[in-house]
This record gives C-alpha cells, structure tokens and sequence, in this order.
C-alpha cells in the first residue's frame, strides 16, 4: 500500500506611496508577513475595479461594494465642510476610512483576535496623528462613535495615544513604506530556505487509518471518508458525521492490527452518474480458501436511505490473485472518458520477483498495471466491457484490460481537473508510485506506456539486464526523489479549486514515511516540473480563527471535495485499529478568493441516522514552537472506537502510559530508579565504566525520562544512532532488556524522542527475533550502512509489568 517496500522570482509587487502593483506570476513573501482582514481571513483581488480606496486596488480586504459603501461614508462626512475644510480634511478622512480595505487591516484595527472588540478607527502612527488632530478635529466625532473617544478627543495626546499602535512598523501611514511587508504580498509564503508555508483547518478525527476521501459528485457536496477496517462514513457539508456507516465490510475485508499491514479497504469510487444510477465501486483485501486476493466490487445505495449502501446489492466486478501480502495496489477513479481505472501492485515481496521479467513488464499479467474497464449498461450481460481504444486490445499476448504497465505499487492517484479558466491540464492522470530502496517517484499515465518498473526505479536502473534493453521504451517520471526524503510517496493532487487562487496549478502530495509535504508545479517555458517543499507556517502566519499548523506524520492519502478543495489524511499511529487518524483541509494564509466568489447551495440531504457533531481536537503550535516538518508521534495511542463512537475530547484524555501503569499495578513506571538517575539528561547507557560494543543508551529532549527515548548505540569507539526502517516490537524489546527493563511498550519511529544531528546512524534494517541478547546480535544492514536521515531515528518506550 504506502509504506516501504526555488523559488524562482516568478512574479513581484513594487511599492509606490498609497499604491501596491501587482506583475502576473506566483511568488514567495517573506515568513514574517500576517496579512488579515477585518472578518478575520486573508485578503484577495478584487474581482472588479475599486473607484474609491483606489491604493488597495490590486490587493486588499474590500469588493467594489464594500469600497462604494466607504465611499458613501466619506462624502456623508465631507457634506458637512466647506470647501477650506474639504481641501484640509478630505485626504486625511479618506485614508482613515481606506484602511479597513488594507490587507493588514486586522492589524491596523487591533482585530488579530476574533474574541476582542474592533477599534473603531485604524492604528495611526504618532506624527500622522498629531498632524490630523491639529488639522481636522473636528472630523473625529463624525468618524466614529467610540464613547471613549469623545471623552479624550479633545486632547491630542491621549487622543494619539489611545488610537496609536505599539509596533510602529503596523501603524498608517509607516507600514506602507515597510518594503519588508508590501514585497511580494499576496503571494504564497516561504521561510529563508524557501519551504513554502500553508495552514490546515481540521475537519475530521478519530478515524482508523482514514485512506479515501471521495465526493459522489451528486450536488449534496457530502464526503466521505473509508477506514482501512472497511468502514466508509458520511459526511455532510459541515462536517458533522452519520452515526450509521455509509458501507461496512468489515467482515469481508482482510486486514490485521500489526503496523504496516497493507492489506485491508484500499479504494472507492462513485461512478460519474452516480446520482442517477446510484453506483459505487469499491477495491479491497479477501481470503478466499487459502488464497489472498484483490477484489473489485460494484454496490448500490439504498433506495430508502441515501446515506447507507445496499449492502446485498455487490457484484464482484473483478478478483485478482496475490501471492504476497504487500504491494496490493488500490486507487479506483473514473477520468473524463467516463472509464473506470484501476491501479493494482506488482504482487508484493521485493524487486517484482515473479518470471523472467516480473509482473509490471508482463502484459499477460493484470498486476503491476493500470487496467481501463467500461462498467456502464452492466445491468444485464458482462460486467465490464473493454474499451474499444484499449492500447492492447489485438495483442494476443497481453491482457485486453491493460492500460499502462511498468508500475510498482502506484499509492493514490487523481485527476486534474484541469485550470477553472482555461481548462490547461484537464484529464491529466497523476500517480505516485512507491520505490523499491532508492527512489520515489510520480507518473503521469498515458495510454500504452511502460512506467519501467522492475527495469528502473526512478530514473534510474533496477535490474541492469532489463534496463538495458533497447525496447523498454519506457516512459520517465515528472519527479522523483531519493531516500534520503522519504520512503513511501503518497500521491495527492493538482489544486484546482476557488478559495486558494495561489495554489490553481500546483500538483500537491506527500510522504508517508518522512511526513514530508511536497509541490511540483509546471514550468510553461521548459515544461518541466519545479519542486517546492511544503511547511507548516511559523510565527504568525496561520495565526486565523479555526487554522492550525501541524499534523500527524503518516500521511496517508490525499483528497478532494466536490468543490475542488484539498484534503490530506494523516496519522501518528499506522495501524488498521488505531483511531488516530485526522483529515486536514490545506489552506493559503496568504490569499483568498474575493468574497461570495466560491459560494455554493449544497442538495439538501435527508438523513435517518443521528448525526454525531464535528468537535476540532488539534490546536495551533506557539510561534516559538512551530515545526518545519510535523508533529511527532504522540506518546498516548488512542483508542479504538467502534463504529459510531465519539472518541473522547482531549480534555478528558489522560497519559495512556501511566492509566497502563495504574491497571497494572506498577509503582514507579520508570523502573525504580532513583531521582538523581531520572534528572540525567542527554541520556543513560546500560553500562558502569566505559563503554562496550553494542551497549546502549537513550537520548532525547532535555529532560530525559529512563524509561524512555532516542536509541542510540556504542559500536567501534563511537555512539550512534538506529534507523527505524523494519523497527518492531521485537527489536524494541531487545533494547528494552538489554536497558534493565522486562519488555517494550513501544517501538517509537519518525524521531518521536528528538533528532540527533551529531551523531551517525549506525544500524539500519534491524530485524531481530526478540531473542537476541543485543541489537548486534540481531540481523542489520551493516555497521554504518543505511538509506536514512535522522527524522527516522528509532526509540523506545520500556516497562516492567
């Protein structure tokens, strides 16, 4: 399934006095920038020219209504001066009603909180004011209606004083001579490294390895998100959740608990006229006998329920053999053609190890492919047909269903749906397809081409007999990237919907291994495609009502709303029965649609079921302590939760750990060391006096807790690290023993316990049988030998119950 087997200056804003130019591109502004309107979001373009508050023309908070609305203000103040007081007050009144169009007018208002009141005129810098008083006092009360105000307006300093900001550089008229803030406003924003900076809003949690999230395109603008386990749940438009399953075949699905199982519901689709003929397909794991399999199943929703399938209406459209348990493949879309395609695995174990050449360059064989099937008018006779321009539909030795070949275990793929204006890109198929033990790489499949798997991995060579061969004729990858990045592409989208115009055209997706976030974009001149990494805002940036900026660092698979909005699904705990799982809506800080401009009427749904209200559990990370990458892997697992269960809030959540201990009776959780021993920091190794090969210790944050933390190992004179590739319980538990402690409570990974950037990885691919008296003693790749970062270094969690 998922798991292992520059920012060119493209567009700039110059600066004149009272005035912002926009030139045509996409570009990066700096970190530090939190542009905010007074309704608490980001600015925009407005769609049509403004005739009043002209200097935010190109980019601000107001709508040709809103500025008409200003306007009006200003000329019913203005009626009450002659023509001295007009030449006098008119440019003073009209910049002081301007701002609330200024895309900080959050700030300038002292709004950056939607829970304080708003001030009633905008933050006026120190001389400006002074100025404004001794000219134009009397505008003041015709201005606003601040009761405080009226009281002080009289003396110019506490009047300048109350309608004064503390940062200078935010306060009318300074911040617009600030070329730290007015460059290239408006614009996605990155850091120093060019790590480009959006938010996410949570919009559902508590699910079990979430791995779709579909639309049924059926104006109801519902979604729907499937679990591993083989639940599908409903969601209505504000997020609220059915309590009875959309689908549940649970009992169908071969899945199992252990972490990394790729076996389980793997994919759903609706089909195009859905909300006509009231079709699903879905492609999950079966045992038949002793047999593993893939199976492709056709369902009807209920007639009398549009919120629950009819469970007795599956037609098994197609069932495919596995001889391995991983690898089992699993995206189902429709494209434009109306077709259905399905990608499967290559069969599984390592390097595609079935026949001469493997599975993926075996035409005759339906793994390691993208099949093409017509299921339409399937009522009566077979139960799909093949599409008449199938590429191999007359060679005798290939399957007629085969659309592309060469792939390995393609993980989530999408159609663009192509640019809202231009329709550029549209029918493209995108695919992330996941890397044997080098690179990882993203497709887009095109009728009758070889994606080169086993022959290449990448760009570059696999198998050096096949590679070399001169009719591979294979078709190269947009993007691919070595290990060292991740290990597990999980392939996402092409935004291309409304709220987030700097986003139309970027292909976005994700590591499921590193929790690395990721963009490629298409450069029109070249026609390649330039790669920008993708963080979570820092400081202020996604400080918005409702944003946050972090996730859980499994990303699983990415999804769409019938609006066209993104969505990913993350988790901190890969596991079919871990209830871990969040679905996060990808936001841009930085620029929105104009007002109204993405509105939309969802169907009305009728509902039976009791609905289960959305409660956001994720919080938003301090300016001193936001991540680059994301969060680690908490140290409680939640628990599972049974189909319609609330899980509980994170208020009424308690240190999983330690609620283990007390069931268990155990007093001291760390082993009954003694407090000197538990204020150790920098870690404690198992040894007295020097240091042995293969002793350990563990490391991690400042205050480091005996019984758990960062592995780190003595081998050859120096300390060093362990990768967490294949890192289980059982290698876990030989560190655990080998430590003084009985057993493992926790395999940790993804450096839960913190990076050590100092040190080398030492060990990588442990694999031990729980008996071994150390790590050493275990099965590894070699002293020094490793594919891996430190973002994978591996811990522990010990007890002694």
């Amino acid at each position: 399934m998922w798991y292992r087997s520059t920012c060119d200056n493209l567009g700039r804003v110059l600066h004149v006095p009272f005035i912002w130019v926009f030139l045509s591109g996409v570009c990066i502004a700096p970190a530090q920038l939190h542009p905010q309107c007074l309704d608490f979001k980001p600015p925009f373009r407005p769609p049509e020219a403004l005739t009043f508050c002209v200097m935010y023309k190109d980019f601000g908070c107001c709508d040709s209504a809103k500025d008409q609305e200003l306007m009006s203000k200003f000329y019913r103040i203005m009626d009450n001066f002659d023509h001295n007081g007009y030449a006098n007050c008119a440019s003073y009144v009209h910049n002081i009603i301007c701002q609330e169009c200024s895309p900080f007018a959050a700030h300038l208002y002292d709004a950056e909180d939607a829970s304080t009141p708003v001030r009633s005129l905008p933050g006026l810098c120190g001389s400006y004011c002074s100025q404004f008083w001794l000219k134009c006092r009397s505008t003041i009360p015709l201005l606003t209606e601040d009761m405080h105000i009226a009281k002080i307006e009289r003396d110019q300093g506490r009047f300048c004083m109350y309608v004064g900001l503390e940062d200078p550089d935010y306060c009318f008229p300074s911040l617009l001579n600030k070329e730290q803030l007015t460059r290239n406003l408006g614009h996605v924003t990155a850091d120093s490294e060019g790590c480009l900076q959006l938010c996410l809003e949570e919009v559902a949690n508590g699910l079990r390895n979430p791995l779709a999230m579909v639309h049924a395109n059926d104006g109801t603008h519902r979604f729907f998100v499937a679990e591993q386990v083989g639940l599908v749940w409903a969601y209505l438009p504000d997020r609220s959740k059915l309590e009875k399953p959309f689908l549940n075949i649970t009992q169908a699905v071969l899945t199992s608990p252990w972490e990394g199982d790729e076996r389980g519901f793997l994919g759903l689709a609706f089909h195009p006229k859905y909300k006509y003929n009231r079709k699903l397909y879905v492609y999950y794991s079966v045992q038949v006998g002793l047999d593993e399999r893939i199976r492709i199943s056709e369902f009807r929703v209920s007639v009398s329920d549009m919120n629950v399938v009819d469970h007795g209406s599956e037609r098994i459209i197609l069932e495919i053999d596995e001889p391995a348990s991983n690898h089992n493949g699993g995206q189902l879309l429709f494209a434009v053609d109306g077709y259905l395609y399905i990608f499967t695995g290559d069969g599984g174990m390592a390097g595609d190890p079935f026949g001469k050449k493997g599975n993926a360059q075996n035409k005759s064989a339906l793994l390691g492919k993208v099949l093409r099937v017509d299921v339409d008018n399937n009522d009566r006779g077979p139960l799909y047909r093949i599409p008449l321009d199938n590429p191999f539909v007359h060679d005798r030795g290939a399957r007629p269903e085969v659309y592309a070949y060469g792939v390995r275990n393609m993980w989530r793929c999408s159609v663009d749906r192509g640019d809202p204006l231009t329709n550029e890109g549209k029918g493209r198929i995108f695919c992330g397809d996941v890397g044997q033990n080098k690179y990882e790489e993203v497709d887009i499949i095109e009728k009758g081409q070889n994606y080169g798997w086993r022959a290449k991995e990448g760009f570059s060579c696999f198998d050096t007999n096949l590679c070399v061969n001169s009719s591979l004729n294979d078709v190269l990858p947009i993007y691919a990237y070595p290990h060292t990045m991740g290990k597990s592409v999980t392939g996402g989208y092409v935004y291309r919907g409304c709220e987030y115009p700097n986003l139309n055209g970027m292909y976005i997706f994700g590591d499921f291994m590193s929790g690395r976030m990721m963009a490629l974009q298409e450069n029109r001149q070249t026609r390649q495609w330039d790669y920008h990494e993708i963080c979570m805002g820092k400081g202020q940036t996604c400080v918005f009502p409702g944003l946050i900026n972090n996730y859980h660092q499994y990303i699983i698979s990415f999804g769409e709303d019938e609006a066209g909005e993104l969505y990913f699904m993350s988790t901190s705990f890969p596991s079919a029965t871990s209830s871990s799982g969040v679905v996060y809506k990808v936001v841009d800080p930085s620029r929105r649609a104009p007002p109204r401009q993405c509105h939309y009427n969802p169907l009305p749904v009728r509902t039976k079921s009791s609905l289960i209200p959305f409660q956001p559990k994720e919080i938003l990370l301090g300016p001193e302590l936001s991540p680059k990458h994301p969060k680690l892997v908490r140290a409680q697992e939640p628990a599972q939760s049974l189909p319609g269960e609330v899980a509980p809030s994170a208020a009424s959540s308690t240190d999983w750990l330690q609620e283990l201990m007390n069931m268990l009776g155990v007093q001291d959780a760390k082993g009954g060391t003694s407090p000197a021993q538990r204020q150790q920091r920098k870690g404690k190794h198992n040894s007295v006096g020097p240091p042995q090969n293969g002793d350990l210790r563990l490391a991690g944050y400042e205050e480091v807790q005996p019984d758990r933390g960062r592995v780190e190992i003595y081998i050859g004179g120096e300390w060093g690290t362990v990768c967490d590739d294949l890192w289980d319980e059982r290698s876990a538990g030989v560190a655990c023993r080998q430590l003084g402690f009985s057993h493992a409570l926790k395999a940790s990974k993804q450096a839960e316990f913190g990076e050590s950037g100092t040190l080398r990885v030492l060990l990588d691919d442990v694999q031990c049988k729980g008996t071994e008296r150390t790590l050493l003693d275990c099965q590894h790749a070699g002293i020094g030998t490793h594919n891996c970062a430190h973002y994978e270094d591996a811990g522990v969690i010990c007890g002694n119950a």
